[in-house]
């Protein structure tokens, strides 16, 4: 662990971290097409179940993990849960920066069109095959999709370059606010539009019957895993710059509901907002049913030039989407930053291999929608194993004494009760059930070659990918378990380690 010891400066600062860390672009581009996709109020009701049965649980644990080691992903495990198991900490991380290489290529993208709304592009009358041409022309041109995934890596560098304090937290302080605010005008523009009450009913219907079809509870999981950051390491890595005092229940359920509060406005803007402005209910279901890229960069373009206003409303989307974007590109990259300053190096210095490495190794992303595609199906389908790793560390260290010693501190305002250990406990064996139920759609896709590595979605690239990472995994465990400094240390230790460096 080097340099001075940073620590967040107010509960605040973290909490703003914390949910921005999780409300990404998923948030805003793929919850509103899921949630429509699987009945809308069938699937909000299972949806939060999963927030409060399989997110917020894991968030609590990694947590626990991160505040107790003082250490990233790897030391963490190494101390938490055993040097043998050091491996899993490097999963973790792997996959963490895995996700990161093209996620700024995302954040690149968002970008891009904000710049496109800002200058005029999309003038009222556009329409489907021109916005679908220029996301055609764009993702093609490899000088525009390198250039702003460098500049989105550069950007969220520079403001971890800075620091805990002085990078993250006052950037969250800003961007939080100014996303939701952002969230809010796109909200009360589009419920005032003329049909977006189509939009609003087809969210939230009732439909009970719904939630009997075990598709929808396993999409609701599935996204509540992804969009929440439980199992990234994220909140691992924030935890190692908490206080002592910090009320872990409390702040886990503020991030949970705060995700889960911004993906739900995001849906209550974008559905009113293509029911309202497509010329007929097809239409809108075609745009439903696109993929995430269609839905956000072809049809909602299309739509904002047919509101007044259309490209200022479309550049505040997009500048939302960029902060979005931006909120959780900061945490993968302090991730690898964190568990290279372990090594005993400093931040600045971390941060520019880090930052570096990221822009190089996502290069490919940004040169080909289909290998971004394949990276995106594999990894975060590997966030899951990535959960499950940190249930298991919680398993075998005791959760008991976990929930009642370090969640249940005395300066807590939110305690916590059983259903932690039940639900952690539960793990496990959900795990089981939604990494099966996706393989067996994979199998459905690639009937005759579904063992093919090279078809984008297969289960045979998964495998193949993730036994590289795995073997990548094992064979740097010595290396890194006495590389990695012993922590939690001392001011006066971390004091004197920060004058040698220096």
């Amino acid at each position: 662990m080097s340099g001075k010891k940073e620590q967040w400066g107010s509960r605040w600062g973290f909490i703003a971290a914390s949910i921005g860390m999780a409300i990404g672009t998923g948030n805003i581009w793929r919850f509103p097409r899921v949630a429509a996709k699987n009945g809308g109020g069938p699937f909000l009701i299972a949806w939060t179940v999963a927030l409060l049965v399989w997110s917020i649980p894991l968030l609590m644990g990694e947590m626990v993990i991160g505040k107790k080691t003082r250490l990233g992903t790897v030391g963490s495990f190494r101390d938490f849960l055993g040097k043998k198991f050091t491996w899993m900490g490097t999963w973790i991380a792997g996959v963490c920066l895995l996700i990161m290489f093209y996620y700024s290529v995302v954040m690149g993208w968002c970008m891009k069109y904000f710049t496109l709304s800002v200058t005029g592009t999309f003038e009222a009358g556009t329409g489907i095959e021109q916005t679908e041409r220029i996301w055609n022309v764009f993702t093609t041109t490899p000088s525009q999709t390198i250039l702003f995934h460098f500049i989105a890596m550069l950007i969220a560098g520079f403001i971890i370059y800075k620091g805990v304090t002085a990078g993250i937290e006052r950037a969250s302080k800003i961007m939080i606010p100014t996303l939701f605010a952002l969230l809010l005008i796109a909200l009360f523009r589009a419920v005032t539009l003329p049909g977006a009450s189509q939009g609003l009913e087809y969210l939230f219907s009732p439909k009970l019957h719904m939630l009997a079809d075990p598709k929808i509870w396993l999409e609701a999981f599935t996204q509540s895993a992804w969009s929440t950051g439980a199992g990234w390491g994220f909140i691992i890595t924030y935890a190692v710059y908490t206080k002592e005092s910090e009320d872990i229940g409390g702040n886990c359920m503020i991030m949970g509901l705060g995700n889960n509060l911004g993906a739900l406005v995001a849906g209550m803007t974008v559905l009113p907002a293509i029911f309202a402005l497509s010329p007929s209910g097809e239409f809108a279901n075609q745009a439903l049913s696109a993929g995430n890229q269609g839905i956000t960069f072809i049809y909602l373009a299309q739509l904002f030039s047919r509101m007044p206003a259309g490209n200022i409303l479309a550049a505040l989307f997009f500048l939302t989407m960029s902060i979005a974007a931006l909120s959780s590109l900061l945490p993968m990259i302090e991730v690898g930053v964190r568990n290279v300053m372990d090594m005993g190096m400093g931040r600045k210095k971390a941060t520019l291999i880090v930052v570096v490495g990221g822009f190089l190794l996502g290069i490919p992303s940004a040169y080909s929608l289909q290998f971004l595609d394949n990276q995106d199906w594999v990894w975060g389908v590997g966030l899951l194993v990535s959960g499950l790793f940190v249930a298991i560390a919680l398993i075998k260290y005791g959760l008991e004494g976990i929930r009642t010693k370090e969640i249940n501190i005395p300066t807590a305002d939110f305690k916590v009760g059983k259903w932690w250990n039940r639900c952690i406990k539960l793990f496990p064996v959900l795990f089981v059930i939604i990494t099966g139920w996706w393989v067996k759609q994979a199998i459905s896709w690639y009937p005759d070659n579904w063992w093919n590595p090279l078809e984008t979605f297969s289960v045979g690239t998964i495998a193949l990918q993730w036994i590289l990472l795995i073997i990548f995994a094992f064979i740097t465990q010595n290396y890194l378990r006495e590389k990695i400094v012993e922590g939690p240390m001392t001011y006066s230790e971390l004091e004197d380690l920060n004058k040698t460096n220096s």
